[in-house]
Protein backbone atom coordinates (compact mmCIF):
# COMPACT_ATOMS: atom_id res chain seq x y z
CA UNK A 1 0.00 0.00 0.00
CA UNK A 2 1.49 3.55 -0.91
CA UNK A 3 1.49 6.53 1.57
CA UNK A 4 -1.21 8.60 -0.15
CA UNK A 5 -3.38 4.73 0.48
CA UNK A 6 -2.50 4.23 3.82
CA UNK A 7 -3.39 7.74 4.29
CA UNK A 8 -6.48 7.84 2.66
CA UNK A 9 -7.21 4.87 5.09
CA UNK A 10 -6.56 6.55 7.87
CA UNK A 11 -8.62 9.25 7.20
CA UNK A 12 -11.55 7.42 6.28
CA UNK A 13 -11.33 5.19 9.22
CA UNK A 14 -11.18 8.19 11.52
CA UNK A 15 -13.93 9.55 9.87
CA UNK A 16 -15.97 7.01 10.31
CA UNK A 17 -15.11 6.54 14.00
CA UNK A 18 -16.26 10.23 14.60
CA UNK A 19 -19.60 10.03 12.33
CA UNK A 20 -21.08 6.89 14.03
CA UNK A 21 -20.12 8.19 17.27
CA UNK A 22 -17.75 6.01 18.16
CA UNK A 23 -15.28 8.98 18.40
CA UNK A 24 -17.04 12.09 19.70
CA UNK A 25 -15.98 15.87 20.77
CA UNK A 26 -12.90 16.42 22.74
CA UNK A 27 -11.56 12.98 22.33
CA UNK A 28 -8.02 12.64 21.71
CA UNK A 29 -5.66 11.28 18.82
CA UNK A 30 -2.95 9.89 20.29
CA UNK A 31 -0.58 10.14 17.53
CA UNK A 32 1.55 6.96 18.99
CA UNK A 33 -1.68 4.98 19.04
CA UNK A 34 -3.20 5.66 15.92
CA UNK A 35 -0.04 4.44 14.54
CA UNK A 36 0.46 1.18 16.56
CA UNK A 37 -3.31 0.65 15.18
CA UNK A 38 -3.29 0.85 11.89
CA UNK A 39 0.81 -0.38 11.41
CA UNK A 40 2.25 2.66 10.31
CA UNK A 41 4.45 5.16 10.78
CA UNK A 42 3.60 8.55 12.95
CA UNK A 43 4.26 10.76 10.12
CA UNK A 44 1.04 8.74 8.18
CA UNK A 45 -1.03 9.27 11.68
CA UNK A 46 0.13 13.34 11.12
CA UNK A 47 -0.60 13.67 7.80
CA UNK A 48 -4.04 11.90 8.00
CA UNK A 49 -4.54 14.28 11.23
CA UNK A 50 -3.83 16.93 8.96
CA UNK A 51 -6.21 16.55 6.66
CA UNK A 52 -8.86 15.89 9.21
CA UNK A 53 -8.24 19.34 10.30
CA UNK A 54 -8.24 21.00 7.16
CA UNK A 55 -12.42 19.32 7.12
CA UNK A 56 -12.79 20.45 10.48
CA UNK A 57 -13.00 17.20 12.30
CA UNK A 58 -10.42 17.63 14.18
CA UNK A 59 -8.34 20.27 16.02
CA UNK A 60 -4.54 20.28 16.09
CA UNK A 61 -3.39 22.18 19.55
CA UNK A 62 0.30 23.10 19.94
CA UNK A 63 2.02 20.83 22.42
CA UNK A 64 -0.96 19.09 23.00
CA UNK A 65 -2.35 17.40 20.45
CA UNK A 66 -5.13 16.28 17.79
CA UNK A 67 -8.94 16.25 19.63
CA UNK A 68 -12.10 15.42 17.85
CA UNK A 69 -13.23 18.47 16.87
CA UNK A 70 -16.18 19.79 19.57
CA UNK A 71 -18.62 22.31 18.17
CA UNK A 72 -20.19 24.36 20.91
CA UNK A 73 -24.00 25.11 20.85
CA UNK A 74 -23.02 28.25 20.39
CA UNK A 75 -20.93 27.85 17.53
CA UNK A 76 -23.31 26.26 15.75
CA UNK A 77 -26.27 29.02 16.44
CA UNK A 78 -23.65 31.19 15.26
CA UNK A 79 -22.84 29.58 12.06
CA UNK A 80 -26.84 28.79 11.33
CA UNK A 81 -26.98 33.07 11.97
CA UNK A 82 -24.12 33.64 9.01
CA UNK A 83 -26.28 31.52 7.02
CA UNK A 84 -29.61 32.68 7.02
CA UNK A 85 -27.82 35.89 5.99
CA UNK A 86 -26.10 34.16 3.23
CA UNK A 87 -28.79 32.04 1.80
CA UNK A 88 -31.61 33.70 2.31
CA UNK A 89 -31.04 36.27 -0.37
CA UNK A 90 -29.39 33.36 -2.65
CA UNK A 91 -32.44 31.55 -2.90
CA UNK A 92 -34.44 34.71 -3.92
CA UNK A 93 -31.85 35.22 -6.40
CA UNK A 94 -31.69 32.13 -7.85
CA UNK A 95 -35.49 31.73 -7.94
CA UNK A 96 -35.00 35.05 -10.33
CA UNK A 97 -32.62 33.67 -12.89
CA UNK A 98 -33.37 30.01 -12.72
CA UNK A 99 -33.22 28.29 -16.01
CA UNK A 100 -33.56 24.72 -17.54
CA UNK A 101 -30.38 23.42 -17.18
CA UNK A 102 -29.76 25.33 -13.50
CA UNK A 103 -32.91 23.14 -12.10
CA UNK A 104 -32.33 20.18 -13.80
CA UNK A 105 -28.42 20.26 -11.88
CA UNK A 106 -30.04 20.83 -8.69
CA UNK A 107 -32.53 17.97 -9.18
CA UNK A 108 -29.39 15.84 -10.38
CA UNK A 109 -27.69 16.41 -7.13
CA UNK A 110 -30.85 15.94 -5.41
CA UNK A 111 -31.67 12.77 -6.82
CA UNK A 112 -27.67 11.43 -5.20
CA UNK A 113 -28.66 12.69 -1.80
CA UNK A 114 -31.86 11.13 -1.43
CA UNK A 115 -30.10 7.99 -2.62
CA UNK A 116 -27.48 8.64 -0.20
CA UNK A 117 -30.54 9.14 2.95
CA UNK A 118 -32.03 5.62 1.54
CA UNK A 119 -28.90 3.86 2.00
CA UNK A 120 -28.33 5.35 5.40
CA UNK A 121 -24.90 6.54 3.95
CA UNK A 122 -24.35 9.41 6.64
CA UNK A 123 -20.77 10.53 5.53
CA UNK A 124 -21.99 10.91 2.20
CA UNK A 125 -25.83 12.11 2.68
CA UNK A 126 -23.96 14.62 5.01
CA UNK A 127 -22.40 15.72 2.34
CA UNK A 128 -24.34 15.76 -0.21
CA UNK A 129 -26.84 18.16 2.03
CA UNK A 130 -24.32 20.80 2.28
CA UNK A 131 -22.99 20.59 -1.15
CA UNK A 132 -26.35 21.27 -2.68
CA UNK A 133 -26.39 24.71 -0.95
CA UNK A 134 -22.85 25.32 -2.60
CA UNK A 135 -24.43 24.35 -5.86
CA UNK A 136 -26.97 26.71 -5.91
CA UNK A 137 -24.21 29.52 -5.20
CA UNK A 138 -22.30 28.06 -8.25
CA UNK A 139 -25.06 28.33 -10.49
CA UNK A 140 -25.66 31.99 -9.22
CA UNK A 141 -22.07 32.28 -10.92
CA UNK A 142 -20.75 33.66 -7.69
CA UNK A 143 -17.89 31.82 -6.66
CA UNK A 144 -17.05 34.18 -3.77
CA UNK A 145 -20.47 33.11 -2.00
CA UNK A 146 -19.69 29.47 -3.14
CA UNK A 147 -16.56 29.55 -1.42
CA UNK A 148 -17.88 31.40 1.99
CA UNK A 149 -20.39 28.51 1.88
CA UNK A 150 -18.36 25.88 1.62
CA UNK A 151 -16.23 27.34 4.02
CA UNK A 152 -19.43 27.64 6.55
CA UNK A 153 -20.98 23.93 5.32
CA UNK A 154 -17.21 22.39 6.47
CA UNK A 155 -18.21 23.79 10.36
CA UNK A 156 -21.84 22.48 9.51
CA UNK A 157 -20.86 19.29 8.24
CA UNK A 158 -19.26 18.66 11.49
CA UNK A 159 -22.45 19.62 13.86
CA UNK A 160 -24.92 17.75 11.64
CA UNK A 161 -22.24 14.64 11.31
CA UNK A 162 -22.39 14.21 15.20
CA UNK A 163 -25.77 15.76 15.89
CA UNK A 164 -28.36 15.15 13.24
CA UNK A 165 -30.75 12.01 13.24
CA UNK A 166 -30.95 10.03 9.89
CA UNK A 167 -34.83 11.19 9.94
CA UNK A 168 -33.85 14.94 10.22
CA UNK A 169 -31.56 14.06 6.88
CA UNK A 170 -34.67 13.01 5.04
CA UNK A 171 -36.71 16.12 5.98
CA UNK A 172 -33.71 18.16 4.98
CA UNK A 173 -34.09 16.36 1.62
CA UNK A 174 -37.70 16.80 1.65
CA UNK A 175 -37.64 20.57 2.12
CA UNK A 176 -34.60 20.83 -0.64
CA UNK A 177 -37.22 19.41 -3.00
CA UNK A 178 -39.86 21.93 -1.98
CA UNK A 179 -36.98 24.80 -2.45
CA UNK A 180 -36.55 23.86 -6.12
CA UNK A 181 -39.84 24.36 -7.00
CA UNK A 182 -40.30 27.47 -5.72
CA UNK A 183 -37.13 28.23 -8.07
CA UNK A 184 -38.72 26.44 -10.89
CA UNK A 185 -41.99 28.61 -10.80
CA UNK A 186 -39.95 31.73 -10.14
CA UNK A 187 -41.20 32.45 -6.75
CA UNK A 188 -38.64 34.60 -5.14
CA UNK A 189 -40.33 35.18 -2.16
CA UNK A 190 -41.57 31.61 -1.33
CA UNK A 191 -37.70 30.54 -2.21
CA UNK A 192 -36.56 32.74 0.90
CA UNK A 193 -38.93 31.78 2.93
CA UNK A 194 -38.55 27.69 2.40
CA UNK A 195 -35.03 28.67 3.19
CA UNK A 196 -34.70 30.34 6.49
CA UNK A 197 -37.48 27.31 7.35
CA UNK A 198 -35.56 25.03 5.91
CA UNK A 199 -31.91 26.50 8.31
CA UNK A 200 -34.20 26.71 11.20
CA UNK A 201 -35.29 23.00 10.69
CA UNK A 202 -31.85 21.85 10.58
CA UNK A 203 -31.00 24.40 13.83
CA UNK A 204 -33.72 22.88 15.71
CA UNK A 205 -32.74 19.32 14.44
CA UNK A 206 -29.58 19.02 16.56
CA UNK A 207 -29.00 17.54 20.04
CA UNK A 208 -26.05 17.90 22.08
CA UNK A 209 -27.32 15.39 24.81
CA UNK A 210 -25.43 12.33 23.61
CA UNK A 211 -23.53 9.72 25.53
CA UNK A 212 -20.50 9.86 26.54
CA UNK A 213 -18.12 8.46 24.02
CA UNK A 214 -15.14 5.97 24.36
CA UNK A 215 -11.32 7.16 24.27
CA UNK A 216 -10.16 4.23 24.13
CA UNK A 217 -8.92 4.23 20.14
CA UNK A 218 -8.60 0.73 19.58
CA UNK A 219 -11.90 -0.12 20.83
CA UNK A 220 -13.73 3.35 19.03
CA UNK A 221 -12.02 1.98 15.94
CA UNK A 222 -12.48 -1.82 15.91
CA UNK A 223 -16.33 -2.59 13.65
Amino acid sequence: MDTSTATRSIVDALTRAIIEHRLLPGAKLAEQALADHFGVSRTLVRQALFQLAQKRLVRMLPARGAFVASPSAEEARQVFAVRRLLEVGMARSLAREATPEKLAALREHMALERAAVAAGNVSERTTLLGDFHVRMAELLGNRVLAEMLSDLLSRCALITLIYQSRDAAAHSSDEHLELVEALAAGDEERAARLMAEHLDHVEASLTYDRPVPTHDIAQALSS
